[in-house]
């Protein structure tokens, strides 16, 4: 996208350049006071093409530590410094051609040349603001934006000075200055428009239907509850977005982190190039279970719980909690922070909530095992079968896998069902199958397993 930006402007440097000059030289030749305007307007463009091809190389530099939103407000910059020259030059103008109606000076001369000048110069302009207009739509680049509202203006000011030189040449003497006055003015109109969206850019205004874009592709993400509050600004050919979204607050850290980069990759879609701030807040949706308000409790307070069972007395809640600790801790300490937990459930609750906690202590996250022998897994596995077998419900004992570790044994295993039945059903058969095998083998500490369905 910057090399399309300093290709346009090259190219605008040396039609500019060539195109005053031969404008000038005429208009010297003649004595025309109009198309000596419009060849200083192009020396004025000449210059702020110059700039623009300077700056779209500096703007397109990435962020770095002294500018954390990259170098995109030098284009506002130069269209400002552009805009001060074109006031200065429309201001000479005026003074001079009022300065010739007041003395009486001559006409110009008048041939064939400059209306040749005139209309190459049309033809010419024309193209290269239709070109830079098209690229400073694509790449959002305000100096392209502003280089091509001065070709815009040589057109209009070249026409103008074509009927000036009309005027004189069917005998109004004031012809000449009247198109100079013209070219004046078109040039102070053209620079108040674009003074007026540099202006707010940079005191950062919102660009027009980027919040409403960027709000609606934040909304439509899985996930997100609402959005409190958007902002967004340019900086250059950039938006940058900072984004307050509640999401629930029952969601995972890596959940919260997915809905993130889904929002960046559709507001980048929304507005084409986009930088997204993202601030998630944690909110209560009102189909929160007891559960999972309970869970929510337990994360923020870095505990790990399970087998949550909740009851509703009619007029109390009735809480049961697992609660894993520490092995190593002693119990004094491990019951202080069971109490806070329950504390805390009171306090989301109410004083009434009654709460069992039962602590039991925390499987250590890699405990050290090996693979038993293959006569071990046999015999292990003969019993899985027979006592799934004695069951009835629960058949094809396969995948076994037997380890030793310094807490005892951890036997997994698959097994099938019938598809048709519930989960509770398939839990109670498979426990009782666990049972059966810690039984049989005291050795056992732990038996996991998988329940799939039969085919």
């Amino acid at each position: 996208m910057s090399a399309v930006k300093q290709r346009v402007a090259a190219i605008s440097i040396a039609a500019s350049a060539s195109m005053a000059a031969v404008k000038f030289a005429v208009g010297v030749a003649i004595g025309s006071i109009a198309l000596i305007s419009e060849a200083l307007h192009s020396s004025v463009d000449l210059v702020a093409t110059i700039i623009t091809w300077i700056v779209v190389r500096i703007s397109d530099k990435p962020a770095d530590a002294e500018h954390h939103y990259g170098h995109g407000k030098i284009e506002s910059l130069s269209a400002l410094l552009v805009i001060a020259m074109l006031y200065i030059l429309a201001g000479g103008i005026v003074v001079e051609a009022f300065g010739r109606l007041r003395e009486g000076a001559p006409p110009p001369t008048l041939s064939a040349l400059p209306f040749i000048v005139l209309v190459i110069d049309i033809a010419v302009n024309f193209w290269r603001a239709h070109a830079l207009h098209r690229t400073a739509m694509d790449t959002k680049s305000q100096a392209l934006e502003a280089d091509a509202l001065h070709f815009a203006s040589d057109v209009l000011g070249s026409s103008a000075v074509i009927i000036g030189l009309g005027l004189s040449a069917f005998g109004y003497e004031w012809g000449d200055s009247a198109a100079a006055i013209a070219v004046a003015i078109l040039i102070s109109l053209l620079g108040l428009k674009l003074g007026r969206s540099t202006i707010e850019t940079l005191l950062d205004r919102a660009p027009e239907g980027a919040t409403e874009a960027a709000e609606t592709a934040i909304r439509a993400i899985p996930g997100v509850i609402d959005v409190e509050r958007l902002r967004v600004r340019m900086v250059g050919a950039r938006h940058f977005i900072d984004a307050t979204v509640q999401v629930p607050r029952t969601y995972p850290i890596d959940r919260i982190d997915a809905i993130k980069h889904k929002a960046q990759d559709a507001v980048t879609r929304a507005l084409h190039d986009a930088d997204l701030t993202f601030t998630a807040v944690p909110v209560a949706r009102d189909n929160e279970t007891v559960r999972e308000r309970i869970m929510v409790i337990a994360r923020n307070s870095g505990l790990a719980i399970h087998h949550v069972t909740v009851h509703d007395l009619g007029e109390k809640l009735t809480v049961g909690i697992d609660l894993e600790i520490d092995a190593d801790m002693p119990l004094d300490r491990a019951h202080s922070i069971a109490h806070d937990l329950e504390h805390a459930i009171r306090e989301e609750f109410g004083s009434d909530v009654e709460v069992d906690t039962h602590i039991e202590p925390l499987q250590p996250e890699l405990p050290l095992g090996t693979d038993t022998g293959p006569e071990r897994v046999d015999a292990i596995q003969q019993t899985l079968a027979r006592l799934a077998a004695e069951g009835g419900a629960i058949h094809d004992v396969h995948n076994v896998r037997v380890r030793n570790t310094d807490a005892g044994e951890i036997v997994n295993f698959h097994c099938r069902a019938a598809p048709t039945m519930t989960v509770l059903e398939v839990h109670e058969h498979v426990d009782a199958i666990e049972r059966g095998l810690r039984r049989a083998y005291p050795s056992v500490k732990r038996v996991i397993s998988h329940a799939e369905p039969a085919h």
